[in-house]
């Protein structure tokens, strides 16, 4: 099964393609150009290279959450536009379980995955890497880090940070006292190739989805929205 990821969570956008677990290409950008820009071109570029087309791919998986509202919107629609008209299976995968994939070869090692989702709080999920296979230790999270801090502050086995709020979160636990090292760079951010690595055991076991049942996964309120609300309590609260 050939397999296209698209990862566009954050700052850096990714495109990949994997076939039965052989990573066949990968495109990689972190410049700071809009993912609207760069997304769809990259995947097309990566796919024409490969000799292939879209007509080739047998499924399409996406990063759907958490992660920039813009940038899991921007990723979801091009995932949706792809398989649609081909009426493609999708897949949608957790960011922090994808960015995790980057360092599941390591032996008995706590995963920190981490995003800066402002407001003194990260995106997080924790992984046991058990030598190729992660083993997940609490959910998908928008969570502070304090709060972090003291779930690991008894965590006695090796803890590693990654993700593109890794150094945040480092320094924030190395603050409070909790032993920790900082995932090296070309380890650390949201790939694709974690994507396609966590649709390919979604895929085992028949968990797809159609083009138009993708939906991302925020973990809480955006500002236009918590500004609403607050407007609304507000007039509720005159009256």
């Amino acid at each position: 099964m050939k397999i296209l990821g698209l990862e566009s969570s954050a700052k850096s956008a990714s495109v990949a393609l994997m076939e039965d677990g052989k990573l066949l290409a990968r495109s990689f950008q972190n410049t700071g150009l809009t993912h609207s820009r760069t997304l769809l071109p990259m995947a097309e570029a990566m796919l024409q290279n490969c000799e292939l087309g879209i007509a080739d791919v047998d499924a399409v998986a996406v990063a759907v959450g958490p992660g920039s509202f813009t940038g899991l919107r921007i990723g979801i629609s091009a995932a949706k536009g792809l398989a649609w008209a081909r009426e493609l299976p999708c897949i949608g995968v957790s960011t922090l379980e994808a960015m995790a994939q980057n360092l599941a070869h390591l032996e008995n090692t706590v995963l920190v995955c981490a995003m800066d989702a402002r407001r003194s709080q990260v995106y997080n999920a924790l992984f046991l890497a058990k030598g190729g296979t992660l083993q997940r230790l609490c959910p998908d999270r928008a969570v502070s880090l304090a709060a972090v801090a003291e779930d690991l502050r008894r965590e006695h086995r090796a803890k590693i940070v990654v993700g593109d709020g890794a150094v945040l979160c480092y320094n924030a636990l190395k603050d409070a006292g909790v032993s920790c090292a900082l995932a090296q760079e070309a380890l650390r951010m949201q790939d694709a190739v974690g994507v396609c690595q966590c649709a390919e055991a979604a895929a085992r076991t028949g968990l797809f989805t159609a083009a138009q049942d993708l939906q991302p996964v925020y973990l809480r309120l955006s500002q236009a929205e918590r500004e609403r609300l607050a407007k609304e309590q507000q007039r509720t609260s005159l009256q």
